[in-house]
């Protein structure tokens, strides 16, 4: 077996790949209404939609866990084949915890921060479509804007670490918590919309998700004021359906 035949078959891929589709068949069963969400209510229109109101504290913290597997685990497979490429054998399962840690830290502070601000627009009278409306429009503008972009430049970083002891523990949790920055840097727009779109939220996080995705795999760019579009995602699927047509 070749040697990238042997890296796509390794332990922690398929832990996360299956991590990531039970996140994601757990948040259909409850848009299917089969248990209770916080995020995926089927509800009543408006201020209830957003599934916010009446849930726990407990229930939120789960459902946000979840959407973080589910739309994130794709997204740090890259940074965590960096780490380990990086480590001795025996320290790859460790500093792979340690960047997940810090990883899953910098989101936990990014969702408190976000349903906060869904609950308060919760009991404002932006609470239903003018909500949806300014999150999309604020979602829009940093789409544009050169924060998006040096948040983006800073997913594509890949740091020195060290390989022995508390110095390589520190710099794979270290590298968890900077990335894991990044990413809500690039994401937190999208991630604010989706607690606004009631109904349509699981299609909502199947779209975020794949843009996410989309745009990770273009280069890093100049900070600049300007639209962005996974520019390279999008001549990949060209150039896939060019040669499947002539075929």
């Amino acid at each position: 077996m070749g040697a990238d035949a042997r890296r796509r078959l390794e332990t922690w891929r398929i832990v996360l790949g299956s991590a990531c589709v039970l996140a994601w068949a757990l948040f259909a069963r409850d848009a299917n209404g089969l248990s209770s969400s916080g995020f995926c209510s089927r509800g009543a229109v408006g201020a209830s939609s957003l599934g916010i109101a009446s849930a726990s504290a407990a229930t939120l913290v789960w459902d946000w866990a979840l959407m973080i597997v589910a739309m994130m685990a794709p997204l740090v497979a890259a940074p965590l084949q960096h780490l380990r490429d990086r480590s001795f054998a025996r320290r790859r399962a460790p500093a792979t915890a340690l960047f997940l840690l810090g990883y899953l830290i910098a989101w936990t502070a990014a969702g408190v921060g976000l349903l906060t601000l869904a609950e308060a627009a919760r009991a404002s009278p932006l609470a239903a479509e003018p909500g949806f409306a300014l999150a999309a429009a604020a979602a829009a503008l940093w789409q544009a804007s050169p924060a998006k972009q040096w948040a983006l430049n800073r997913c594509c970083r890949r740091p020195q670490l060290a390989a022995f002891g508390a110095a390589a523990d520190r710099d794979a949790l270290g590298f968890g918590l900077t990335h894991g920055a990044a990413c809500v840097g690039a994401c937190w727009a999208l991630m604010a919309l989706l607690l606004f779109s009631g109904r349509g939220h699981l299609a909502g996080m199947a779209l975020v998700a794949l843009f996410s995705f989309a745009e990770r795999l273009d280069d890093p760019a100049p900070i600049a004021w300007r639209w962005r579009w996974p520019a390279k995602a999008l001549r990949i699927a060209v150039a896939q359906a060019r040669i499947r047509l002539a075929s």
